[in-house]
């Protein structure tokens, strides 16, 4: 039933109130990507509990699969408005082209982002290198004021660096003093953490936010909720910290969806890429 009341209360959510305390995991449902006979993605945001983890909206995981068994990645054209999408690869490659012009691959450990703002249409096809695919298709929400910002393409392939003896990767934002050059409209952080079985990591994290760790490969352990593979540990706002640990059996691969402490604002809408190309 509506509410009427045209001055309601303020209702402030907290421990109890219908917001976690800690960590909690968030399942994922099986989604076909592209129409009922195509591959299957495991879609973990938005959640029926959860739609947003900050600016990120949308989170699907994939793989790996053999393309022969599951057809590989068919998206024909379609449209986006008022959001960016960030292209992660694992295993395989696939094909990006959209109505600027830009065409580009996006192959393991490169990411591509691309800014629908005012909109934009493209398309995604696996190519025919490649014979497994595997990884992580995930959008960001656009802030009101940027909402119908020009459409534009950005690639980058970041350094892998050993922290603490994992291996990170930042693609977008900065975390454990690495930062991307990428251009975004929030301040937000992604990274891969690959972990050895039985190892740990330390994160520290900006308190004022919530935090999201997609688990890829493996068990993943984050404050006490343990995640298997497409599912998010979702970490609410409050904690300054959260350690990440690898089953003893199985290393484990995680993906970071948190926030940034700065914004790169920097050439956004435009095109910056040596592996894109306009038609």
């Amino acid at each position: 039933m509506s509410n009427l009341d045209r001055a309601p209360a303020e209702v402030l959510c907290g421990p109890g109130l219908g917001a976690p305390a800690g960590p909690v995991v968030r399942p994922c449902r099986g989604v076909p990507l592209g129409g009922p006979r195509a591959m299957t993605v495991r879609r973990s945001l938005p959640h029926r509990a959860r739609s947003l983890i900050g600016a990120w909206c949308f989170v699907d995981h994939y793989g790996p699969g053999e393309v022969s068994r599951t057809g590989g990645m068919a998206v024909p054209g379609h449209p986006h408005t008022g959001l960016q999408t960030a292209s992660w690869l694992f295993t395989g490659q696939v094909g990006h082209r959209d109505t600027t012009g830009i065409r580009a691959l996006v192959r393991p450990g490169q990411l591509n982002l691309m800014t629908a703002g005012s909109g934009i249409a493209r398309s995604g096809y696996s190519t025919p290198a490649a014979t497994v695919l595997h990884s992580a298709q995930l959008w960001i929400a656009l802030p009101g004021a940027d909402r119908f910002a020009a459409p534009g393409f950005a690639h980058y392939e970041p350094p892998v660096t050993d922290v603490g003896g994992a291996k990170v990767v930042v693609f977008l934002g900065s975390l454990f003093g690495q930062g991307s050059p990428v251009p975004a409209y929030s301040a937000l952080a992604g990274a891969e953490v690959t972990l050895a079985a039985g190892h740990g990591l330390d994160v520290q994290l900006d308190a004022g936010h919530e935090h999201g760790f997609l688990c890829d490969t493996g068990s993943l352990a984050a404050g006490g909720a343990v995640a298997r593979p497409g599912e998010i540990v979702f970490q609410p706002a409050g904690a300054p910290a959260i350690t990440l640990q690898a089953s003893r059996s199985e290393p484990a691969r995680v993906l970071i969806l948190g926030v940034s402490r700065s914004v790169s604002r920097s050439s956004c809408g435009g095109t910056s890429s040596a592996a894109a190309t306009r038609r």
